[in-house]
């Protein structure tokens, strides 16, 4: 271990640290000497020091407060993932701020909602798209008083007096810092460790999202504790590519990144991520189950793509890493011939796929949010890579139990974080409790008394603490199936291991309280696109070719894959394939890409119906929604298809 990591791991988290004041004592250590951050503009990395860094935020902070922020008023953030944005983000919590972040592809309505909620007095946005927005809500959000736009793309036309240029609230705070040079330290110095830094609006799931308040000793406790279990180093790249409003990026760029002085980096566009991902090869990567299910997409389409040798060789080197895999996971050594075939496997085709995905370097990678299917998960750890689960949540700043790198289990999320307690209520719900929870939901007492309750956070979540201490996540409460045979069962298990194939990318798994398990399918276009094209079949439409017998046959076959090993009960029996993708657009899916699945089952409840009928196909009519808020109406015959079980 790095004396960088010692110093983030012996870090006192005190009553008065606060987000700010670690940055300044980040930023004395390394000043010019070290490279804070990079962003990917126009194909070439540009490079930010620790000392820029301080400086930006300080004369961000002091022109946000010339223009009239306050303590404890509330800055609501939209737009891609890029220094500017993190630069505010610090700088309004060094004025004594609460930072709102909003997904980027937000719709008006769930804009208006967030910054209307939030009593948001600022709202800083990336460019023109994100500008339009605030423009298009701002007469229902009668407490903002300043747009801060940045990317000065399609600006030109602007000049409504409620917009300002970042820059110029830099030149700004610059003015102020010349006149008083000790305002931004005195400033920085009346925050205290129980301030509310950020809020953080919940996926929302289950309706309306709820703002959870965390401080800045519940992100630094969590930040800290997470170190003790996975320490990273000075030298460490960190790639920034989740949303900011997600809490598990704020978790590694802000609590990690600043008590390890690790380098984060900033892809060019959300479409190079992975791209930019490879350039940079880092050594510690946190991500939601949707990217590595992306991975593994590409790494079974480059094999169909393949040469029959290549495929071969593929298949014997998997065949070696997943019994390795399974060794490791039951703590069994492996045999010396075992280990030697495993070696031969890394090297003629682990080492390059590694490369390929821009693991290379990785020392330890995190995947959260949603629990994974066991055979992604088996398939990272067949090629090398050390994935890790994550659980927890927004109200306990991201992260409760982890993997620990010897003690990895497939069907569990590992164990709780130091200072961390986990337990199960007689309901069978997760309950935790530690520095990390958080304060409660702003303007929603009613809510945080359902949450909190004596010092317990309640998750709301099923599940069980197994012989290891390692905890079980099964699903959320609302969400489990009770089956034909009156077993209960997760749909989201079910639903993970058909979004293995890579012709599926989404799912909806029906069944509670029904006679049988159906499915409502959404294929992947490009893959069974390209899939299709190879077999001249022709099509014009997604629609069209979701509905192709042809295609029917090779969801029923992915179908069958997911059933294997299950009770018969618990088998998928009907499939239907969806005219559409599942969209954050249409509410089916939140801005963090779970499903909200209340809400689809029932806004397709003719087609969950039709499923249980003697039919075999069903007439839908129904619209969808785009991001800029057009409506298209849908007319269609959708077929419906058996399954065998046995």
């Amino acid at each position: 271990m790095s004396r960088v990591a010692e110093l983030a791991v012996e870090l006192r988290v005190t009553a008065d640290l606060t987000i700010p004041k670690l940055l300044l004592k980040t930023a004395e250590r390394y000043g010019d000497r070290k490279v804070a951050m990079r962003e990917k503009e126009f194909g070439v990395w540009r490079a930010i020091t620790w000392r820029e860094y301080a400086e930006h935020v300080r004369h961000l902070a002091l022109g946000l407060e010339a223009l009239g922020l306050e303590r404890g008023d509330k800055v609501a953030f939209i737009g891609h993932n890029r220094p500017e944005g993190l630069w505010a983000e610090m700088a309004t919590l060094a004025a004594g701020g609460v930072a709102a972040w909003l997904f980027q592809d937000c719709l008006i309505d769930e804009v208006q909602y967030i910054v209307d909620h939030s009593d948001a007095k600022f709202l800083i946005a990336e460019g023109q798209e994100e500008v339009d927005k605030a423009l298009a809500v701002r007469d229902r959000c009668p407490k903002l008083l300043h747009i801060v736009w940045d990317d000065p793309k399609g600006m030109r036309g602007y000049d409504d007096p409620m917009l300002l240029h970042l820059p110029e609230v830099e030149a700004r705070g610059r003015d102020v810092a010349q006149r008083e040079p000790g305002r931004f330290d005195s400033m920085v110095a009346g925050g205290q460790g129980e301030d509310i830094a950020l809020l953080f609006y919940t996926s929302g799931t289950t309706g309306f999202p709820k703002g959870a308040m965390l401080t800045h000793a519940n992100m630094l406790a969590m930040g800290q504790n997470l170190m003790r279990v996975d320490p990273c180093q000075e030298s460490d790249d960190f790639v920034s590519f989740l949303p900011f409003a997600w809490i598990g990026e704020q978790m590694m760029s802000l609590s990690c990144g600043l008590m390890t002085g690790f380098t984060i980096n900033f892809p060019e566009e959300p479409e190079t991520v992975m791209h930019d991902l490879r350039e940079i090869a880092p050594q510690v990567i946190f991500s939601s189950a949707r990217l590595y299910e992306q991975m593994v997409r590409t790494v079974q389409v480059r094999y169909l793509d393949s040469t029959p040798l290549k495929r071969k060789t593929y298949e014997a080197a998997m065949k070696i890493g997943m019994r390795l895999a399974d060794l490791r996971f039951a703590k069994t050594p492996a045999s010396l011939y075992l280990r030697g075939l495993g070696r031969l496997a890394d090297w003629a085709v682990f080492r390059k796929l590694r490369d390929h995905l821009g693991l290379s370097r990785l020392r330890n990678a995190y995947t959260g949010g949603a629990a994974m299917g066991p055979d992604h998960f088996r398939f990272f750890h067949a090629i090398g890579v050390n994935l890790k689960q994550i659980y927890g949540q927004t109200e306990i700043a991201g992260i409760s139990v982890v993997h620990r790198t010897d003690d990895v289990k497939v069907d569990t999320v590992g164990k709780p974080i130091p200072e961390t307690e986990v337990r199960i209520s007689p309901e069978g719900e997760i309950v935790s409790r530690s520095p990390s929870v958080f304060k409660g939901y702003y303007k929603q007492p009613e809510e945080t008394a359902r949450a909190l309750r004596d010092g317990w956070l309640h998750s709301g979540d099923t599940g069980f603490i197994d012989d290891d201490g390692h905890l079980v996540f099964f699903d959320r409460t609302k969400d489990i199936m009770v089956l034909g045979d009156d077993s209960r069962f997760s749909p989201m298990y079910l639903e993970s291991r058909l979004r293995f194939s890579p012709f599926i990318k989404d799912a909806l798994v029906v069944g509670d309280q029904r006679p049988f398990v159906t499915a409502i399918i959404c294929i992947d276009a490009t893959v069974v696109g390209k899939w299709a094209e190879e077999r001249a079949i022709a099509y014009t439409s997604y629609q069209e070719l979701c509905q192709k017998l042809e295609v029917y046959h090779l969801v029923e076959d992915a179908v069958r894959q997911a059933n294997r090993g299950l009770p018969k009960t618990a088998r998928i029996r009907r499939v239907l394939n969806l005219f559409k993708e599942f969209d954050a657009d249409d509410d089916e899916l939140t801005r963090t890409r779970k499903l909200r699945r209340a809400f689809v089952e029932d806004r397709y409840r003719q087609i969950v119906d039709a499923l249980y009928q003697e039919t075999d196909s069903v007439h839908v009519d129904t619209a969808i929604t785009y991001e800029d808020g057009r409506v298209a109406k849908i007319k269609t015959d959708l077929r419906i298809a058996e399954v065998a079980t046995d």
